[in-house]
């Protein structure tokens, strides 16, 4: 007999116990962080890909998010994570990843995410009633084990609310709604207009094609007109234009499509005297450089070549079809990386902290570093490598700290040699590591001469060792 079990799948993520299991928590030792710098930054990485604008539903309509909303799961960590409960005795249900995306709001339900056993979920039904007045809002993906254990809550970026893509001339008054050389965007087609025959430009195993399930992030370069086709290309800073010569880049792979030709579509035709900036969520068509009416299309998955028809009594336009017929809408990343880094701990691990740069203050004896960024808290200390800094909290987006000597990481150094990087993490009182993906530089500084023989010995009482070297910060 095979018995059955029904799982109920709660609408809105349950609340969490503040204590589920032992948890020893206690600061990192320098020992932990070298073991995390030399094992590879074992982090356990959340990226949310996800458009940079939405359409509001009107009524009883739902207008689901389109590219949707994506969830990664990358780096070791997780797996490491998931042995590591398994080892200490926890059951296959409580080491269970679980996770729930909403926008914010409490009139709307969260949905839940199913990311067990694979590192991307796509949120495909989510949508903005006209109900909601904001503006702005962010999405909030909810993560927690199956035991209960809460890992926190990651926000996207901010998402602008638009009514519909705009049909009038754009102005690039209007920026927000423009696309800027050198930012990110992503295309999907539509056949006929039906939701359920969606496809996304994507890149997978070397290859453009058209994805049902996945979406790629494309940055959008404008090149010179004269720019023959090439690995190597100069790009040039404004917005895209109507008429514009552009490359298409994967953001992930770092493969490229041909010079294309971006041009306006209105009622399946291909306009070839646009010179309006291109805006979000328009209908445009990518003219392959130099060949004879060729449009970048689909057929299928396949991205293949598609001849357009001219119009005989309009010569400034010319006929394609559905599948050569791409909607443009721009796109943003927010990636949290963190790292338990003397185990398990019982606050969630987010806020995760951002540094957007360094800067360097002082120098001599006392040199001061100034990190700018978000999410900082007080609780937060600056590491350079695996040496702990004197660290000053200001407020949420600036910190303080002292630069290290060199002879915290080299003990008998007196004068460095070759320049020195070390990495800057962000590490909590509790052990938890934030990666910044900066490093600072220790420059090198020119050594005492050697001196002549016989006044060696006089100067022997006056020499003494430096207290500290030239640094620089490096991104």
């Amino acid at each position: 007999m095979i018995s059955l079990s029904l799982v109920v799948v709660p609408r809105h993520p349950p609340p969490l116990c503040p204590c589920v299991c032992s948890v020893k928590e206690q600061r990192l030792t320098r020992e932990a962080m070298r073991h995390y710098l030399e094992g590879g930054h074992s982090d356990q990485v959340v990226v949310i890909l996800h458009a940079k604008v939405a359409q509001k539903s009107y009524g009883n309509e739902k207008r689901f998010f389109c590219p949707p909303p994506c969830v990664y799961l990358y780096g070791d960590g997780w797996r490491r994570r998931r042995e590591q409960m398994l080892a200490g005795g926890e059951s296959e249900q409580g080491a269970q990843l679980c996770a729930f995306i909403g926008i914010g709001s409490a009139e709307q339900e969260m949905q839940q995410l199913d990311l067990n056993g694979k590192h991307f979920c796509a949120a495909k039904t989510l949508f903005i009633s006209d109900s909601d007045k904001r503006k702005h809002f962010m999405l909030s993906t909810k993560m927690f084990y199956g035991n209960g254990m809460d890992i926190g809550m990651f926000h996207s970026k901010k998402i602008k609310v638009i009514s519909k893509p705009s049909k009038k001339k754009q102005s690039l008054k209007n920026a927000e709604l423009c696309i800027a050389s050198g930012s990110k965007i992503a295309l999907f087609n539509r056949l006929r207009s039906q939701t359920v025959s969606t496809r996304y430009l994507h890149v997978e195993n070397g290859n453009f094609h058209a994805s049902s399930a996945q979406w790629g992030a494309f940055t959008i370069h404008l090149v010179d007109e004269s720019e023959s086709e090439s690995e190597e290309f100069t790009v040039r800073d404004g917005y895209i234009h109507y008429g514009s010569t552009v490359k298409l880049v994967c953001s992930e792979t770092g493969m490229a499509l041909p010079r294309l030709v971006i041009r306006k579509v209105d009622k399946q035709m291909a306009l070839l005297d646009g010179d309006d900036p291109v805006s979000q969520l328009h209908k445009v068509a990518f003219y392959m450089k130099d060949t004879e009416r060729m449009y970048l299309c689909l057929s299928q998955e396949r991205i293949i070549q598609f001849q357009a028809t001219p119009c005989p009594k309009e010569p400034n336009k010319q006929m394609v079809n559905d599948g050569a017929c791409w909607t443009i809408i721009s796109t943003s990343r927010a990636e949290y990386s963190f790292h338990e880094g003397m185990g398990p701990v019982r606050a969630p691990v987010t806020p995760v902290p951002n540094v957007h740069s360094l800067h360097l203050n002082g120098g001599g004896e006392v040199a001061m570093l100034e990190l700018s960024g978000e999410n900082f808290v007080p609780s937060l200390r600056v590491w350079f490598g695996e040496v702990e800094a004197e660290t000053m909290f200001r407020c949420g987006e600036s910190m303080l700290c002292v630069v290290p000597d060199i002879s915290a990481f080299r003990g008998n150094w007196q004068w460095v040699r070759q320049p020195t990087n070390v990495p800057i993490c962000l590490v909590r009182t509790d052990g938890v590591i934030y990666s910044t993906g900066l490093t600072f530089t220790y420059t090198p500084e020119p050594g005492p001469r050697q001196p002549m023989t016989g006044v060696a010995e006089l100067m022997r009482p006056a020499l003494q060792p430096p207290e500290h070297t030239t640094s620089t910060a490096c991104l």
